[in-house]
């Protein structure tokens, strides 16, 4: 699917919503313009909850996930009693284990409702075709921002409702920026190129280092880097997109760059990467909304951090200081002979209940890409450890902004191979050219391209 922007601020598109009071003749479920149904409340009035029955779902992360699905099912059972939900808690490898299991059996011993990574869904989609219930009909696609309805999407159909988003956001501390000589209005909208100097200055007066990422891993920057001007490991036909592709290039030499410079701290892992941002160790970290709570663990620095937009490239077109780094969303399977009551469930709730999504990031920082949600009494609460700033308002003006991409699917085969050829190139060894030749030959090879 062809990638693109939000044109409109989200108070337009809500005004625009308000306005028209109905949907488009034929709205589009993605941002390629495919047709869907005109009402989906019609598709809903067939639903019968008057016998008992219990959805059960398989997600991860009992602080996260669990609660939000477990919250999901209370909501729906105020309408229909006769529904409960059942979340059956695994590991993320053992999810996507026991479901390509299930898949590759027809369809047997699979849960109603499941959770993908946007970032995995479309190699499902793409391998188990048929074997996901089709949610075009049933749910309005046009409340939901385009890069998530991309990620959900396949050939023209929508077949997984959107939970999460990653907003990339620029995490810093205040008091060591302003310790270098620079302000917060010098940390907003810059350039890569802007903030390297800034963590030059940080290093030289403070001793802390500038920016956290894991030593074993350091595609985070990356992944955020490219989708920030709409590029990403794969095109938007789905084709392997790394010899080229400029933005893994520009990202490649940039993060070079900041470990030359003695400003990048290479985390052996999450724990060591906590530590060294709670300890003042290091300035900054470019992350999702999730990041807040880790930060705010260290209670001594209320009032010392804040966020800003993530840095863009200065010499790439369409760069623009907004990105994503991560997301799930829920899909439900054809084989379920509940996938009428599941689609309801997860239509009813996660595409029309912004009270909801208020409860749930409020909760647990869940920032959704459900426009409707994406505004309202929570955004204007003013974070004190923050220095006051609303920072969910931050993370929706984000959003607005993101482009979107085709993900491919294979995301974790890419990381593996980009991360073995951006070793070689972090120690010199290798130049960024050949570097990307070898990543792309590996991952070619691994996918039998």
């Amino acid at each position: 699917m062809k990638k693109r922007f939000i044109a409109l601020t989200l108070v337009v598109a809500l005004l625009i919503t308000a306005l028209t009071g109905c949907k488009a003749e034929k709205p589009a479920p993605d941002s390629s313009g495919n047709a869907k149904n005109e009402n989906n409340e019609s598709n809903n009035d067939s639903t019968d909850t008057s016998e008992p029955t219990t959805l059960t779902v398989w997600a991860w992360d009992d602080n996260y996930n669990i609660p939000i699905m477990q919250l999901a099912g209370e909501y729906y059972a105020k309408e229909n009693p006769n529904v409960s939900v059942e979340v059956i808690s695994l590991a993320k490898e053992d999810v996507y284990t026991k479901m390509q299991t299930g898949l590759s059996a027809g369809g047997t011993g699979l849960p109603d409702i499941v959770l993908l990574e946007d970032y995995v869904s479309a190699k499902y989609l793409q391998t188990f075709k048929g074997s996901f219930a089709d949610l075009t009909d049933k749910v309005d696609y046009s409340n939901f921002l385009p890069f998530k309805i991309d990620a959900v999407s396949n050939s023209g159909r929508a077949y997984g409702v959107p939970l999460d988003t990653g907003a990339s956001i620029l995490f810093y501390r205040t008091d060591l920026i302003q310790e270098a000589g620079y302000t917060d209005a010098d940390m907003q909208d810059m350039t890569w190129e802007q903030f390297i100097e800034i963590g030059k200055a940080v290093k030289d007066k403070t001793g802390s280092y500038m920016i956290v990422e894991m030593a074993a891993n350091k595609t985070t920057l990356l992944r955020s880097m490219m989708q920030s001007v709409g590029k990403w490991y794969f095109d938007s036909n789905g084709e392997i997109s790394i010899v080229d592709n400029v933005a893994l290039e520009k990202g490649f030499a940039l993060i070079k760059d900041m470990k030359d410079a003695g400003i990048l701290y290479e985390a052996e892992g999450t724990g060591d990467r906590a530590g060294v941002l709670n300890n003042g160790t290091v300035a900054s970290i470019v992350n999702g909304p999730w990041m807040a709570s880790t930060i705010k663990a260290a209670t001594d620095q209320s009032g010392l951090w804040r966020i800003a937009s993530t840095p863009r490239f200065s010499d790439v077109e369409g760069a623009v200081n907004a990105s994503n780094l991560g997301g799930s969303s829920w899909y439900v399977f054809e084989s379920s002979k509940n996938k009428d009551i599941a689609a309801d469930l997860l239509n009813k709730v996660y595409a029309n209940s912004t009270e909801y999504y208020e409860d749930i990031m409020l909760a647990h920082a869940c920032v959704s890409g459900y426009i409707p949600a994406l505004s309202g009494p929570a955004f204007e609460t003013e974070d004190e450890y923050f220095g006051g700033q609303k920072i969910y308002q931050i993370f929706a003006d984000t959003l607005a902004k993101v482009p979107g991409v085709n993900y491919g699917g294979y995301v974790a085969e890419a990381n593996d191979a980009i991360t073995a050829a951006f070793a070689g190139v972090l120690s010199g060894d290798t130049e960024i050219k050949a570097a990307l030749e070898a990543a792309d030959a590996q991952l070619k090879n691994q996918l039998g391209r």
